[in-house]
């Protein structure tokens, strides 16, 4: 009696994950617009008819690599959040944000289709708005959670955030899955706001003759927003920025 997949299945399996694979390896090297059902097709040794099976068409195949780098990058900085100590929230923060910097500085054309114009396009066309935000807003939202529940975090009361922010704010709150004060999504989405504006300057590299190693202003950057929220980095990732600078 079978209990397992029939042998084509897991062939099917194996062609779609190695056609997943070299959709990754193209955009990486080339961008969404090197990206092509029939480049693809060519590599794994199919006709591209054949792969209709699998995805539709190219925006489908995008949609693979979407999830496949969401997967990758979330795991990524979910992981760096679990190198430190659970008791040490600002270490934690800091480990989280330095993830998503390394991360996007490594893979600049992923960063341009997860978070940049690749991604513009792409939420035009189909339903991915929400999956970036939920799932790495969600692993943050955890840890702004934990703080909030600890005690000390100053943040605006509800009735002092703008009505049409606090709209906003509050369908962020949903979306992340979280059920902290709307003053705290202000918090959160005050940090985003400027990890967000660095990490663009850096991995497309504006103003680079003054700025090549965004290291140094990053680190400004996140002690500031540490500071904000009450807590601070590690001493070992203060000494692990010094040496590396």
């Amino acid at each position: 009696m079978q209990t397992g997949p029939s042998r084509r299945a897991r062939m099917r399996a194996a062609l779609e994950r190695e056609a997943r694979d070299e959709a990754r390896r193209l955009t990486a090297a080339h961008g969404v617009e090197g990206l092509s059902l029939s480049a693809v097709a060519r590599a794994v040794g199919v006709s591209p008819p054949a792969l209709y099976r699998y995805f539709d068409g190219k925006k489908g195949l995008v949609l693979a690599v979407y999830e496949d780098l969401t997967d990758e990058f979330v795991s990524t900085v979910s992981a760096a959040v679990r190198r430190e100590d659970p008791e040490d929230l600002g270490a934690q923060l800091y480990a989280a944000t330095r993830a998503v910097l390394d991360w996007s500085l490594g893979h600049p054309a992923e960063f341009d289709l997860l978070m940049g114009a690749g991604y513009a396009r792409l939420a035009t066309e189909s339903a991915v708005d929400q999956v970036l935000a939920r799932e790495l807003g969600g692993l943050f939202g955890d840890l702004f959670t934990r703080l909030w529940q600890r005690g000390g975090l100053d943040h605006p009361a509800d009735d002092e955030i703008d009505p049409a922010l606090r709209a906003q704010l509050l369908t962020y709150r949903r979306l992340i899955g979280q059920e902290f004060p709307v003053g705290v999504v202000l918090l959160m989405v005050t940090c985003w706001r400027q990890i967000y504006g660095l990490l663009c300057m850096s991995v497309h590299h504006h103003l680079a003759a003054a700025f090549g190693d965004c290291v140094p202003l990053f680190e400004h950057m996140i002690d500031d927003l540490l500071a904000l929220l009450g807590v601070e980095r590690s001493p070992a990732q203060r000494t692990g920025a010094a040496v590396e600078r």
